[in-house]
């Protein structure tokens, strides 16, 4: 009677043909998606409507708007802090729509890069 080291059953075997085909409809399937999102319009807004920005899924500003009233020459800052604030959130949000995406196509296996 033989023992087999490790104790392991062993793995079946994968053609690896069958694994390149895999990969290759799965990385079709990862452009078709990013293609996509690239295309997807993202709209965020900060100070309670008063600056509103769009951004796709590429994370390309699309358009910020700014209402006249938030424009004060007195407080610049706060004018930048809503603006920062605001685009910061699009790419949040534009990132966290591309990774949703991804983890279905991918399963969750958390890819790096992906």
């Amino acid at each position: 009677m033989s023992k087999r080291s490790g104790g392991f059953a062993p793995r079946a075997q994968m053609n690896p043909k069958d694994l390149m085909r895999q990969v290759q409809q799965m990385q079709v399937q990862m452009e078709s998606i990013q293609e996509q999102a690239h295309k997807e319009i993202i709209e965020v807004s900060s100070g309670g409507g008063m600056v509103t920005l769009t951004i796709n899924g590429a994370l390309q500003v699309q358009s910020i708007a700014i209402k006249p009233e938030v424009v004060d020459p007195e407080d610049v800052e706060m004018l930048q802090d809503l603006v920062l604030t605001a685009v910061n959130e699009a790419i949040e949000k534009a990132q966290a729509m591309v990774a949703d995406r991804m983890s279905a196509l991918t399963g969750g296996l958390g890819i790096p890069g992906f």
